[in-house]
């Protein structure tokens, strides 16, 4: 899933920066960071956004709805920015272990297979992203 959420970024008087993403207070899922510099704190905001969406969407939670950039008043030291994030490039990136999974063929295609050297895993793996649209 493609998401893109308002953060407020906030410089702070040492020269970093907070961002907080309003959209998912009272969610149950704070959703904030910080950075060294602005570079840094822009990096770390689609992280940190990326995590918490991927946490709600394992948990079958309720993603909020993302309101608008001009929704918020910010102070003089304050900006919003949409942070975009992708959670299936995320969870293919972070969530790559393998797992064992036992399943069941006929015995007639289990020894034409073997006959061609097919590699099961491989197979499979390409049958379901194909059946994911992924």
């Amino acid at each position: 899933m493609k998401y893109a959420y308002p953060a407020i970024f906030t410089e702070e008087e040492n020269g970093q920066y907070s961002v907080n993403f309003p959209d998912f207070e009272g969610s149950g899922y704070g959703c904030f960071t910080g950075g060294n510099d602005l570079n840094d704190a822009m990096d770390m905001a689609k992280d940190a956004l990326c995590l918490v969406l991927y946490d709600m969407e394992k948990e079958s939670a309720a993603v909020p709805k993302a309101s608008g950039v001009k929704d918020f008043k910010v102070a003089r030291n304050e900006f919003v920015s949409l942070i975009a994030c992708d959670t299936e490039w995320y969870r293919r990136f972070y969530d790559g272990k393998a797992i064992k999974k036992t399943l069941s063929i006929p015995s007639w295609l289990n020894a034409m297979a073997e006959l061609q050297s097919v590699n099961f895993s491989q197979v499979l793996q390409e049958a379901l992203k194909q059946q994911l649209g992924v």
